[in-house]
């Protein structure tokens, strides 16, 4: 099994994942680069400007700035909140699971068939935070059996460096999410007892 690049984190995200018909080969990196859906695209690209102005509006201070800034952040969220609805067209029911883990180098989820070790597959990811959708190629590098489905680990064979920070910054997101459960979970628990 491959070593993990990045780390993973618990967290059920909608994904689609469908087997390469027998023989076919990855494809070059033009020729994936080629084949990403435009909407994907979009979001990839939403979300760099995203990132972008973020960085801009961090420069802003003063008091007098505040307004705008919460301005555009309201703006921001109208736009995640109509590019998720978009996004969520693009699901296709037929090939639809739901993650154990996900990071920047794997995903995980449950099937109840299995899939043999070895065979490509195209992904695409369904993000929250940030909202984005992700399309990739991946190899399944285990399948075991627990009970009566099975852990399908999938290792990214094809994959663009900036969905890869996308899924970076998405596995952070949730990892200080559920850090700062925890904290709330310790502080309420701490008072209790008091």
């Amino acid at each position: 099994m491959r070593q993990n690049e990045y780390f993973s984190v618990h967290l059920g995200l909608t994904i689609n994942v469908e087997p390469l018909t027998d023989g076919k080969p990855l494809p070059d990196v033009d020729t994936f680069r080629a084949e990403i859906p435009p909407l994907f695209r979009i979001a990839s690209e939403c979300n760099t400007l995203e990132e972008n102005a973020e960085r801009l509006l961090s420069g802003f201070g003063k008091q007098d700035s505040k307004l705008l800034v919460d301005y555009l952040s309201a703006q921001n969220s109208k736009i995640n909140l109509l590019l998720s609805y978009v996004l969520s067209q693009q699901d296709n029911a037929t090939y639809r699971y739901i993650t154990e883990t996900f990071g920047a180098s794997n995903v995980s989820f449950y099937s109840s068939h299995e899939f043999p070790i070895g065979q490509n597959v195209t992904v695409k990811l369904f993000l929250d935070h940030p909202a984005a959708a992700i399309y990739c190629y991946a190899e399944v590098v285990n399948c075991s059996v627990l009970e009566d489905r099975f852990l399908v680990q999938l290792h990214y064979t094809r994959l663009l460096e900036d969905d890869r920070d996308l899924l970076i910054r998405a596995a952070l997101h949730c990892q200080q999410k559920l850090l700062r459960q925890r904290t709330q979970q310790r502080n309420m628990n701490n008072n209790n007892d008091e």
